[in-house]
């Protein structure tokens, strides 16, 4: 089974459109969030959106505060196992609310999913630095 890491990984964590953020607590717990993000070289961008939540104050805002440390998942699945495969990002994050340092970030989501072009996410950023890439896939 080959092993992902650096450009190949990246490329395909890239190539998804949907990710899973894992943050932990200040008490360690871990906590896990489906997002979508967008990839520009070693930096993965996620944004609050619009999209309704119970909250504004939202667990992987205050995790990020807390313990800068995460993973993101990108992974995908299929009935044909020889397809499957599955990209880990591990950085440190940061929340990023300055409008002119979330424009480009912002630019780069509106980019890839048209629902950010009619209905703009108001931020925060997730900025997240990947520190490696690691991964897997079925086949080469």
């Amino acid at each position: 089974m080959p092993r992902l890491a650096g450009p190949d990984a990246r490329a395909l964590f890239a190539g998804a459109r949907t990710a899973t953020l894992g943050s932990a607590g200040a008490d360690g717990r871990p906590h896990l969030v489906p997002c979508v993000f967008a990839v520009d070289g070693d930096q993965v961008y996620s944004a609050v959106d619009g999209k309704p939540k119970s909250t504004r104050q939202l667990r992987r805002l205050a995790n990020i505060a807390a313990r800068p440390g995460v993973s993101m998942l990108a992974d995908h699945y299929d009935e044909d196992w020889s397809r499957l495969w599955w990209v880990r990002a591990d950085g440190d994050a940061a929340i990023v609310s300055d409008a002119a340092a979330m424009a480009g970030p912002l630019r780069l989501l509106a980019d890839r999913y048209p629902q950010y072009r009619a209905d703009p996410p108001q931020g925060p950023v997730i900025v997240v630095t990947v520190r490696h890439w690691t991964g897997w896939t079925a086949t080469p």
